[in-house]
């Protein structure tokens, strides 16, 4: 078995996790050694396993799962288990999933409509530690990194600027801001200019669209 790549498959489905054992099988290079249908069914199966030797050198893991999603999985997973490799393999392409999945310690982030020839590709990539994305997942991420600094800038905006751009959501202008703030029309177009800046977005009305995303504007 030391001379095998072991592999854990995680899928709430039964008939894509049968499928990939069974194709995996067919290899001699490949052994799997465990399933499970959830993230948190996965982390109990690998805390209870008695031998090293009997842990996966690399996770298959499913997205969208009950219990417990991939994402919450991989990070679970990596803090008892740091030396392990996880592939996201899953249907979904989303910016903030991608993202998501990465920054949680998945090596590599796989669509299931790959090839048999890819998925291989992908699962020697990752035992060796390198990651291996097709082009539209690897421009999904940077989207996904690109909108999580903007997040982040925006958790670093002060509680004047939050103030005056859920003003500007509600469609007022710089001369009722600076009535309602007490403050100089100068001082709300420098607040504006320094939140078009921190948000990345051209103009107010795609400021006040930003604030409705967050939910920091209810009307």
């Amino acid at each position: 078995m030391s001379d095998r790549i072991k592999v854990m498959l995680v899928d709430d489905h039964d008939m894509v996790r049968m499928g990939l054992k069974t194709y995996l099988l067919v290899d001699p290079i490949y052994d799997v050694i465990g399933e499970a249908s959830n993230g948190q069914e996965a982390v109990d199966y690998l805390k209870s396993v008695q031998s090293e030797d009997l842990l996966p050198d690399i996770i298959l893991m499913d997205l969208m799962m009950p219990i417990m999603n991939g994402v919450e999985a991989t990070r679970a997973v990596l803090e008892h288990f740091p030396q392990m490799k996880i592939i996201i393999l899953t249907s979904f392409l989303e910016d903030e999933l991608v993202a998501g999945a990465i920054e949680a310690g998945a090596v590599s982030y796989v669509l299931k409509t790959v090839s048999a020839e890819e998925l291989i590709y992908a699962l020697q990539g990752a035992f060796r530690g390198m990651p291996v994305m097709t082009k539209d997942v690897s421009q999904s991420l940077t989207r996904g990194i690109r909108q999580r600094t903007i997040q982040g800038d925006h958790e670093g905006m002060t509680e004047r600027e939050k103030e005056v751009l859920l003003l500007v959501a509600e469609g007022k202008s710089n001369k009722d801001i600076a009535e309602e703030l007490h403050i100089s029309i100068k001082t709300v177009k420098t607040h504006v200019s320094n939140l078009l800046m921190k948000c990345e977005v051209d103009d107010r009305t795609q400021l006040a669209i930003y604030a409705h995303r967050k939910g920091w504007v209810t009307v």
